[in-house]
């Protein structure tokens, strides 16, 4: 078997060593050019180093393993990796057995600035995708140093970030297989956030209903809920109690399109992607991952 090391920032080849155990495994560092040239991935890293890699991975269409080594690990929770040891076991079980494979879903966004020209080319994400708070959020966490990040950053940036960040005109449709599109949201909102699993930020459960095999994206939006009122809602969003509280608007759709007045930043994974208008989907079925 020929197994791919993509090794995310602040790893090196000694992340390797454990999970090289196996002699007949012939090891490279690097993606794959091509789908011939490896029959196995393993990604070491975070959300981020993850996000980065999934248009070439969706492409070559093999089996992935993800080791949580990153300062965001939401993507790798979702799929029962919540540790080295967790992706270690799998590993080994994959080697022995191969019958730990799972096929999920991944989100897609499309750019609809008709400007570009063409058809809008598709990126990939993870996890969640939002726009408003959590995008400035994103962008000020990922200015911290990489432990603090990994330490609770997107907490510490997002409780001073709460009093400063005013609501934005947004309209989100939905499309519906009898009905096409559906205006679920149009007025001030604070947070409009995209799920394909349930958690992001380190753990905040944004989409507590969010699957990875389902084929919905999970939407929540928060509206112009006051600072106060906001500051005491995140705690909750924690343990995804959220969704019950006044002001907060939560559906599930394959597709949606988001629309605002002035282009706004989205953010995916923690990373920025581009800016609205977009459509936000689902491909179902775009990445086999190995599992415990």
């Amino acid at each position: 078997m020929r197994a791919a090391a993509i090794l995310g920032l602040g790893c090196s080849a000694r992340d390797l060593t454990p999970f090289q155990t196996n002699p007949t495994i012939d090891w490279r560092i690097g993606m794959p050019a091509a789908t011939d040239s490896a029959d196995v991935i393993l990604l070491f890293g975070g959300d981020g180093t993850i996000h980065r890699h999934l248009g070439q991975m969706v492409k070559l269409g093999l089996p992935v393993l993800v080791v949580p080594v990153g300062s965001g690990n939401d993507f790798a929770r979702a799929l029962g990796l919540r540790r080295l040891r967790d992706s270690l076991a799998a590993w080994r079980r994959f080697c022995d057995r191969q019958d730990n494979l799972r096929t999920i879903d991944l989100g897609v966004i499309l750019a609809l600035d008709a400007g570009t020209g063409g058809a809008p080319a598709p990126h990939y994400f993870g996890s969640v995708a939002g726009v408003g708070l959590d995008g400035e959020v994103a962008r000020r966490a990922n200015a911290l140093p990489r432990w603090v990040r990994g330490h609770g950053g997107y907490a510490l940036t997002l409780v001073p970030t709460l009093f400063r960040f005013a609501p934005l005109p947004m309209k989100i449709l939905a499309q519906e297989e009898s009905t096409g599109w559906t205006t679920c949201s149009d007025q001030p909102t604070i947070l409009a956030a995209f799920a394909n699993t349930s958690t992001y930020g380190g753990g905040m459960k944004i989409a507590p209903r969010g699957r990875m095999d389902d084929g919905q994206l999970d939407v929540c939006v928060i509206g112009g809920i006051d600072p106060f009122k906001l500051a005491c809602l995140f705690p909750t969003v924690y343990f995804g109690r959220h969704l019950g509280i006044r002001g907060v608007e939560y559906f599930q759709a394959p597709r949606a399109r988001l629309e605002t007045q002035v282009p706004l930043d989205v953010y995916a994974d923690g990373e920025y992607v581009c800016r609205t208008p977009v459509e936000v989907g689902v491909q179902g079925a775009a990445l086999k991952v190995i599992t415990p």
